[in-house]
């Protein structure tokens, strides 16, 4: 069994950030202030999705709790495959609405980021792909954790808050060309 701090992680992927900027500014001979935030942008928008999906939301003692793999209890896995299936099973709906609302609201950021700092992605096909694949990615990761539950659900809310935001960016983007 081993566990993994929200701290501990956090900051593991903060180094391999950094490291990663690093060496991408270094190897490219280029630095622009403006791209660096946006990138700063992007690191915060994951850090959030990396809290709200790898760490159950109660605190211990003022501490968020660690994400723990026991090999005894990671199979077998537990997902979801049947989309809204489990959504009668909140015994409090303001529960069920937070879970609707917040798998939406945390990838509405990624629609926003994700065409703004990659130009290859601009697209609504491939920004939606991105925020998918990320989601996705997510999902899979979750499975050996006997504490996270890999859902369907998270999916699609995931990759619908991505279109919210790139929705925005979009009509962002429209008034900005209207208004000139």
């Amino acid at each position: 069994m081993f566990s993994v701090s929200f701290t501990a992680g956090s900051c593991a992927v903060l180094i391999g950030w950094l490291l990663y900027r690093s060496l991408n500014c270094t190897i490219k001979k280029s630095f622009s202030i403006k791209h660096e935030a946006l990138q700063l942008l992007m690191l915060v928008n994951l850090l959030v999705i990396y809290r709200m999906t790898f760490h159950p939301f109660g605190k211990v003692n003022g501490q968020v709790q660690p994400l723990i793999f026991d090999a005894a209890t990671a199979f077998p896995f537990r997902m979801n495959l049947i989309p809204f299936v489990n959504l009668g099973d909140y015994e409090i709906k303001s529960e069920m609405w937070l879970n609707l609302i917040g798998n939406c609201a945390m990838f509405i950021p990624t629609g926003i980021i994700v065409p703004i700092l990659y130009p290859k992605c601009k697209s609504f096909k491939k920004t939606v792909l991105t925020g998918f694949l990320i989601s996705l990615t997510i999902e899979l990761i979750q499975l050996p954790f006997a504490v996270r539950c890999s859902d369907v659900d998270d999916l699609i809310l995931n990759t619908a808050g991505c279109i919210i935001g790139y929705g925005i960016y979009a009509l962002a983007k429209r008034r900005k060309h209207v208004s000139v």
